[in-house]
């Protein structure tokens, strides 16, 4: 599926997170032995084999690094930054405190570039909140680059638990949509991909070349996955209607996903699949998401 990640918080949010996580803990956590590397400006910022996910929500996990996995890089001159002190709202007492980073090269004219969006969290924390003490939480998209060992990542960390299955399938397909007392047919392949992810319907990627091209329309709509790369959208339009966003298709996907660069897929829940099977077409239950 294409899909975006879910909004993590702003800036202006991450007083508050530090407030809610200090009193009720994370949904959970977990020690991850990965390297995690911080790239910005140009100077790895950070560098850790002792990181932590954290879910602050149910759905994903974002990186927490402990205070001394910031550190100076050869060739560049790296200040860090302490705040304002977050407090909690009724005992005052001390929680945190706002964290930037300015990072320029050495023995340069440039101006200093400031990692905003951070925050500390206090090295007495208890209860639900121990394991964050002295954790450090950066705003994912705050960052040039992020790294685990050697290898980028995007939008935001892959949840430990979640994967994604790709399997060639030769039944045959067809997608159609209901217009009127009518069954217009969409596209119709010999083959196609079937995806599987986590929690998500399954998804059916055919060839470009079995799609009935004429009914599409471009769409400047793109969304990011961690787990599959930046999607591309085509509307679809018949008899005068246009169905927004309706098939996405990935130029170039993640490593892991490659075997559906350039296919299409479309919105099950929006559009009737068939699959040709025991000598007959068989229509597919649409899955109930929010995508509907």
């Amino acid at each position: 599926m294409a899909s975006t990640a879910g909004k993590g918080p702003s800036s202006s949010d991450l007083k508050e997170l530090v407030r809610k996580l200090a009193r009720e803990g994370p949904v959970k956590y977990e020690r991850t032995s990965k390297r995690i590397r911080l790239l910005f400006n140009g100077a790895f910022v950070a560098d850790t084999n002792d990181a932590q996910y954290v879910w602050e929500h149910d759905y994903y996990p974002q990186y927490y690094l402990p205070m001394n996995a910031f550190c100076q890089s050869s060739g560049y001159d790296i200040k860090t930054i302490f705040g304002e002190a977050i407090k909690d709202d009724k005992t005052g007492k001390t929680l945190g405190g706002e964290l930037k980073l300015a990072v320029r090269r050495e023995n340069t004219d440039e101006e200093h570039r400031t990692i905003t969006d951070m925050v500390l969290f206090a090295a007495d924390l208890e209860g639900p909140s121990t394991m964050l003490k002295d954790h450090v939480k950066v705003l994912f998209s705050a960052i040039d680059q992020w790294f685990e060992e050697d290898t980028p990542i995007y939008v935001h960390p892959k949840d430990p638990y979640k994967r994604v299955d790709l399997l060639q399938s030769s039944k045959p397909i067809r997608i159609t949509i209901p217009i009127g007392s009518e069954d217009v047919v969409l596209a119709e392949s010999a083959s196609s991909v079937h995806l599987y992810e986590t929690l998500l319907p399954a998804r059916y990627y055919i060839p470009y070349i079995s799609i009935k091209t004429i009914y599409l329309r471009p769409s400047a709509t793109t969304s990011e996955c961690p787990y599959k790369g930046t999607a591309k959208y085509d509307h679809v339009v018949i008899a005068g209607e246009q169905h927004d966003d309706l098939i996405w298709h990935y130029r170039a996907p993640t490593i892991e996903c490659a075997a559906i660069t350039g296919l299409r897929c479309f919105y099950n829940e929006r559009v009737d699949v068939w699959f040709f099977e025991k000598s007959q077409w068989l229509k597919q239950q649409r899955p109930k998401t929010h995508f509907a």
